[in-house]
């Protein structure tokens, strides 16, 4: 009788999770079919405005069809990535039909570089003589660096400004891993090499301060240059600002001559109306930057193409996924485009703080053999730094913001010694035999030796004097330059270009031309690799770790970043090649 409910209550288990797995396929299906409503063509009307706002990352590229997301978030959507989102901007420019842009924007989640490459996409839009206006009910900093760009900018009148400068804070852990008897063993080359410090120190290293002292200055002057040119204040007066949080009151941030005006939405509805000239509010066809997206375009009938190779995310080995770059994966598709006669060009656009300095050289060797037989052009999105360089070296010419964050060409490598936290606390200890003094190594449960640490010092050395090769080779600098400029260092793309690791300033497509001229084309198409996986496919790969995902990005908010940090962080194996930390403008 008790084998008979023990088999019966399994039974039941078995069919409440074959329904549940059934209904979140269903449920996927139902909203993938909903999606296409999404896609209809859209009819473009004479006198149209199109409305750009951001409640979400801005990834690279668009994401079609996130059903996860969709179902974790309860709303139906495209999330266009920067690709679509300029390509847009650029093609409004041009279009008749589009009389100008207006933004709405309060918090925009982004990388400065992203913003910096939509900021310069509406300056080149306002060159056809079309307006651009900007409202929003409260502006954090990055949503004001790219609101500057608009001929108006208009605020509720209960709303602020947070106009206050960049600060670059980091999390240290070496209090809590003393707590809990663990003991990051860290072997490196670089003395701005500081990926590793939050695990081994409670505050900055005194090369960490100087570099991120440096880095942030640089990013900051770089905004305010910018603004300071659409606005008309001087860096000074747009200082004296940040200093006193002058724009902390909608009146003030208007006396300032940060915005133009405080506004109600029906009011600014009104301003809107004026600048089309129409009297009827309902004569006013706005649509979204989305359902321009779908509005029917042309392509030119050419088998020329140029490839555009997204390398997002962290490095390391396998396949990878949307968010992270998979050696394998991407050695396989850079080795696909180099045999395909009909790819004339390759644009790798990196954003990518590095990982795995061996998946990364797998990467380099392919773009390497590439670029034997093509131009090989790359674009630096908000980060390319460390391993994010490395594969970047193989290229003929290098295109970066001047607010990306590269260089860092340092590697280091961690083994943690746990074994006095599983003893002490969890009262679990570990014996062995081993066939040769070194078949442990290296052990997690135990301090390493001081011949395990030299055999340790001395693969990062090479993979640190390979480093020097690989930029060396490709940047037309000296290994003793590029010492002097590395030992892990980040740097802006303004110092960047000063030094040599950069070509030029110059967002995705300015590369994407720059490609286009290299090969001698007048006529091309894109194509977007790596190939995307099906939504159907990513939900059922991802029925539970993407639901949980987005779980977790919903409810730690900004402190998700925090998370997928530390939890990278465990990850790492073997010698890493990695930009310490995110930064990002708040």
């Amino acid at each position: 009788m008790k084998d008979f409910f023990k088999f019966m209550l399994a039974s039941m288990l078995g069919f409440i999770l074959v329904i549940t797995i059934l209904f979140f396929i269903s449920l996927g299906l139902i909203m993938y079919l909903m999606s296409f409503s999404e896609q209809k063509e859209v009819v473009m009307k004479e006198n149209t405005v199109i409305r750009i706002e951001f409640k979400d990352p801005i990834p690279e590229r668009t994401l079609k069809n996130d059903i996860l997301s969709t179902f974790t978030s309860g709303s139906l959507k495209t999330v266009l990535g920067l690709n679509d989102i300029i390509k847009n901007i650029k093609n409004s420019k041009n279009d008749d039909r589009v009389k100008g842009i207006i933004l709405n924007l309060n918090i925009v989640p982004s990388g400065i570089s992203t913003l910096e490459e939509i900021r310069m996409a509406l300056l080149d839009f306002k060159k056809s003589g079309k307006f651009i206006l900007c409202y929003g009910e409260y502006m954090t900093q990055g949503a004001y660096y790219l609101g500057s760009v608009a001929d108006e900018i208009y605020l509720h009148p209960q709303g602020f400004v947070d106009f206050k400068g960049l600060n670059a804070q980091l999390m240290f852990f070496k209090g809590l891993l003393d707590k809990l008897d663990i003991n990051m063993q860290v072997v490196r080359h670089g003395k701005f090499k500081s990926a590793v410090e939050p695990f081994i120190q409670e505050e900055m290293s005194a090369e960490n301060r100087e570099q991120y002292t440096t880095l942030v200055n640089s990013i900051w002057n770089s905004i305010l240059a910018q603004i300071s040119e659409s606005r008309g204040l001087s860096v000074n007066e747009l200082n004296s600002i940040a200093d006193e949080l002058k724009a902390y009151e909608g009146f003030e941030a208007v006396n300032t001559g940060l915005i133009d005006a405080v506004t109600y939405r029906d009011e600014y509805r009104q301003i809107l109306a004026g600048r089309l000239q129409v009297d009827d509010l309902d004569n006013i066809n706005v649509i979204s930057l989305r359902q321009y997206n779908r509005v029917a375009k042309s392509f030119p009938i050419t088998s020329s193409r140029i490839a555009v190779i997204y390398a997002t995310g962290q490095i390391a080995g396998g396949q990878g996924d949307n968010e992270s770059i998979g050696a394998d994966k991407f050695a396989e598709t850079i080795a696909r485009v180099r045999k395909d006669d009909n790819v004339k060009a390759v644009v790798l656009r990196v954003n990518s703080p590095g990982g795995d300095a061996l998946a990364s050289d797998i990467i380099w060797r392919e773009l390497e053999l590439c670029q034997d037989v093509k131009p090989v052009i790359v674009s630096m999105g908000d980060v390319a730094a460390s391993g994010g360089y490395w594969i970047s070296c193989a290229s003929d010419r290098i295109l970066a913001d001047p607010t990306s964050l590269t260089g860092s060409i340092g590697v280091f490598g961690v083994v943690p010694d746990i074994g006095k936290f599983m003893g002490n606390t969890l009262g679990i200890t570990y014996d062995r035999v081993m066939t040769n003094k070194n078949s442990g190594f290296p052990s997690v449960v135990r301090p390493l030796t001081s011949f395990e640490r030299t055999v340790l010092q001395k693969k990062v050395e090479h993979v640190y004097d390979l480093f020097l090769d690989r930029v060396s080779g490709n940047r037309d600098l000296s290994r003793e330059d590029v010492d002097r400029i590395g030992e892990g260092r980040v740097w802006s793309g303004v110092d960047a270009l000063r030094l040599g690791l950069i070509d030029d300033f110059g967002g995705l497509y300015d590369a994407i031309d720059l490609a286009v001229e290299i090969a001698g084309l007048e006529e091309y198409r894109l194509i977007e690799l790596p190939v995307l996986k099906d939504p159907i496919v990513q939900l059922i790969e991802d029925m539970t770790s993407g639901v949980y995902t987005n779980v977790l990005k919903a409810e730690l908010g900004p402190f998700y970043r925090d998370y997928t940090h530390i939890q990278s962080a465990l990850e790492w194996e073997g010698v890493q090649a990695r930009l310490p930390v995110q930064v990002v403008i708040e």
